[in-house]
């Protein structure tokens, strides 16, 4: 037999300790790390005096709320969905073997008969909720978990659980809270828009407990805490409501307890995602290799449900499972929960089979014994109910209002609980909104700098200012900067990072010299010709709920300036293009949670139906992995649909900056960079191409820039699919991270040359053409950039919203006289290319000349 353990607890807390800890928390005051700790050992007269603190904080909570002296439980039934997992927590008796499952006479995962069968018991009995719960990955490590999969048509176990919860909704009505296990942020995306809530318990942050032979989760890759806190952070980036939680008593310290709280109060406080936290109590199970361990003692949860009362605030929403007390309710009540978890009158608690739920009734006599009343709730918390998007999909919101009592956001305990059709809301291409916005942003501007919502839906502003603050920190550069000229000059493909970093910081002469070095191996591989192309941009919609820090173009379908187009009016735009010479429309827009996956395929062919011979060159990374996931397609199969609806190429947009320490301050929950590359990557192998791109001059620093010019090289030399690189100097003037004093005023004019100038040198002689912005930097600047090794100045436009929204001031369209003219001014001659820098044909080349400098139909032309 084997067992955890003891944690090497230290000496116990001195009474001068404990009484100075329970001061700070009677007073209200924050309690740090260690007076955390002390707390966790409060016993007898202590814990009682912590205790009553904590219940004070609780109800001035639920005061605020709206619900005093409530208590909150869901009605639910638990669908163990597998119990094969690939991990081996050395405490569970939940996950198993695929051997027990044979002679048990069970299948690999439960059937849809078999999970319908209890939805639909739960339905007749009024629960609302199914939970469903399973092992992690079970197709990584059991090969007969990946034989099933495969044999019933599904890619892998997240697509079975998406596929299951559409049928609990439509032929139940039950909403589904889906405990998957450690979720990628691709999986959230996949699984949001059929859940109405999700959860994975951290646990704890105790490392040792993973690490280390012996510990509870040793041998067990979800359990490593840093894996655990980046799932519950990209629940909070996707606008998941999520259930988290403590196991306490499985070999860890009072001190590490301590930090697990903190830890979960700043994932909290970042996204304000965190529906509810389980304080849970080990209990040891015959069978598992801790079944040697002792239970934690009552005392024990319950001081650590006091301190986590103390920790998070009144606002939070803490439980303790009732079927895990013996019967000591009132002991939990004054400890400070407010809620009792998810109890079923259908099915057993799986994971601890050996401890039945109580009884409802006997749940509400207790809570009504402690002076509180016992009231439904769904599986979502009413708070995220009443907020409502971005929190809960529209493909699912009507199947919880169907369930939610309008005024509480509680469970309405009369409401029928049946199945409603899951389906894409009707009507998505209505025009709405501002659709003139690519007109008036021009000539009179957007309404105000900044979303009613700005104070809460980018996240908590503080937490992100202390997030960025050491990617601010600029570095010292050791290398020799006149040794690294010489080495660029010589041979870039030989710059070493040193090298590279000193260049990217190089001011005064040697800048200028940088500069000149870029521009004569720019001279060298793509000669003198400025090039550029007559296009279109088309924002379809601006209506987003991504929550992009740096953007200012996102609006929510209420706000004063948001609009989406009709496919009409996409399609009539595309043909307004083709008639004064345009060769391509550049479409992308924001992330309308109304808008179904197959959308782009419809924009597409729309386009192509109207204009055969337009190149579609559209959907960023990001529209691409909405689209898949909303379909429930894998990227490559929406890409190679998009190819055949008649996508040409893709923009490299979405990269900001390939390194998630960037990303994750300028994005709330844009994909991640691995993500990013990984939609390239397959776009590139379909024969799909294009551009890639970098945003700086907001919270990042050369190092940035150095990480993601590599990481550019490294997948050109992979798939050879991007055209060029675009420099996108970040635009602040109106961008909420900017307003919130956290980023930058954009990049310096020392910093868009020596960015030019790097790329040239970085990304020879793999991605040949860079490309300055003209919408970004005006006329002088787009020309000094062409000083500087870039060779393109990207499209005529024709209208651009984004940038224009963001506060740029050099308008949204230039003639192909104003482009030669910048050429010019670099003292360069300028031609016109296509999309894949080829020669424009004669008759289209003649239709934008004729068109030129005047295009009534499509915009005001603002003069210089």
């Amino acid at each position: 037999m084997t067992s955890t353990p003891q944690p090497p607890q230290g000496p116990a807390p001195t009474a001068n300790a404990m009484r100075r800890a329970l001061k700070r928390a009677r007073d209200g005051v924050a309690l740090d790390v260690a007076e955390s700790a002390v707390l966790l050992q409060a016993r007898g007269a202590d814990l009682e005096d912590l205790c009553a603190s904590a219940a004070r904080v609780r109800d001035a909570g639920l005061e605020a709320a709206g619900r005093p002296g409530v208590i909150t439980y869901s009605k639910s039934v638990f669908i163990p969905l597998t119990r094969l997992c690939r991990d081996k927590c050395h405490y569970c008796t939940f996950a198993t073997v695929p051997g027990k499952l044979r002679r048990a006479g069970e299948g690999m995962f439960m059937s849809p008969d078999e999970v319908l069968a209890i939805a639909r018991r739960g339905a007749e009995l009024g629960c609302k909720e199914a939970l469903i719960t399973l092992g992690d990955k079970p197709e990584d490590r059991w090969p007969e978990a990946r034989e099933w999969l495969d044999a019933h048509g599904y890619d892998d176990t997240i697509a079975y659980v998406r596929a299951v919860s559409i049928r609990i909704l439509e032929e139940t009505g039950l909403l589904p809270h889906l405990n998957p296990g450690a979720m990628s942020w691709t999986d959230f995306q996949r699984l949001k828009p059929v859940s109405a809530s999700m959860g994975m318990m951290l646990e704890t942050t105790a490392e040792r407990l993973w690490s280390e032979p012996g510990g509870p989760h040793h041998g067990s890759p979800d359990k490593e805490p840093a894996v655990r806190l980046r799932v519950l952070e990209d629940a909070g980036r996707s606008s998941v409501p999520f259930t988290s939680g403590l196991l306490i008593g499985i070999g860890e310290t009072y001190e590490e307890r301590a930090e697990s709280l903190f830890a979960l109060r700043r994932v909290s406080r970042a996204y304000h995602g965190i529906q509810e936290l389980i304080m849970q109590n080990f209990r040891a199970k015959p069978d598992t290799a801790m079944r040697g361990m002792p239970d934690a003692e009552l005392d024990d949860l319950v001081a650590t449900v006091a301190v986590a009362r103390h920790i998070m605030g009144p606002a939070a929403c803490l439980q303790a499972p009732p079927n895990l007390v013996a019967g000591e309710y009132a002991r939990l009540i004054g400890a400070g929960i407010d809620d009792w978890g998810g109890v079923s009158p259908v099915t057993p608690d799986h994971v601890n089979p050996e401890r039945p739920w109580p009884q409802i009734d006997e749940l509400a006599a207790q809570s009504a014994a402690a002076g509180f009343r016992l009231q439904e709730r769904l599986a979502v918390y009413p708070e995220f109910v009443q907020r409502g998007e971005p929190w809960l999909d529209p493909r699912v919101l009507p199947h919880v209002r169907a369930l939610a009592d309008p005024e509480t956001g509680l469970a309405n305990e009369r409401a029928e609980v049946r199945g409603l059709p899951w389906q894409e809301p009707e009507d998505v291409f209505v025009p709405s909104g501002r659709t003139e916005l690519h007109r008036a942003i021009d000539t009179e501007g957007r309404t105000a700098d900044r979303r009613d919502d700005f104070d809460d839906v980018y996240g908590d502003w503080e937490a992100l200012r202390e997030a960025a603050a050491p990617g601010m920190v600029p570095e010292r550069i050791d290398a020799d900067v006149r040794e690294a000229l010489r080495q660029a000059a010589d041979d870039p493909t030989r710059l070493t990072d040193p090298q590279a970093l000193a260049l990217l910081h190089a001011d005064g002469p040697a800048l200028d010299a940088l500069c000149r070095v870029a521009d004569d191996l720019r001279r060298d591989v793509t000669g003198d010709d400025v090039t550029y192309i007559v296009t279109r941009n088309i924002n379809f919609t601006n209506v987003c709920y991504t929550g992009c820090r740096f953007c200012a173009f996102a609006q929510r379908r209420t706000d004063a300036d948001a609009y989406t187009l009709s496919l009409e009016q996409v399609a009539d735009r595309a043909a307004q293009a083709w008639d004064v010479g345009a060769v391509e429309v550049c479409m992308q827009g924001g992330i309308h949670p109304d808008l179904p996956g197959t959308a782009y395929f419809d924009i597409a062919r729309a386009v192509k139906k109207r204009v055969p011979g337009m190149h579609v060159h559209a959907f960023s990374p990001m529209e691409i992995v909405n689209g898949a996931t909303r379909t429930g397609l894998s990227v490559r199969e929406w890409l190679a649909a998009a190819k055949e609806a008649g996508l040409d190429t893709i923009p490299g947009t979405a990269a900001e900056i390939l390194d998630d320490e960037v990303r994750w301050v300028l994005t709330k929950g844009k994909l991640p960079a691995a993500t990013w590359i990984e939609v390239v990557k397959t776009a590139h192998e379909l024969g799909i191409r294009s551009s890639s791109t970098m945003m700086y001059g907001h919270v990042d620093q050369p190092r940035h820039w150095l990480g993601h010019f590599r990481r550019l090289v490294e997948i050109q030399q992979e798939t050879g699919g991007f055209t060029e690189f675009v420099t996108l100097p970040f635009i602040h003037t109106n961008a909420p991270v900017y307003l919130a004093g956290i980023s930058r005023p954009g990049p310096t004019m020392r910093d868009n040359r020596a960015v030019t100038a790097m790329a040239r040198l970085l990304l020879h002689p793999h991605i040949t053409n860079i490309q300055t912005s003209w919408v970004k930097l005006g006329a002088e600047g787009a020309a000094e950039m062409l000083r500087s090794g870039a060779n393109d100045l990207g499209g005529t436009l024709m209208e651009e919203t984004i940038s224009r929204m963001a506060g740029s001031s050099y308008g949204s369209y230039r003639s192909i006289r104003d482009l030669v003219a910048i050429a010019e001014a670099a003292g360069r001659p300028a031609r016109a290319r296509t999309t894949l820098y080829g020669e424009v044909p004669a008759e289209r080349r003649a239709a934008a000349l004729a068109s030129d400098g005047h295009l009534p139909e499509l915009l005001p032309v603002l003069e210089d």
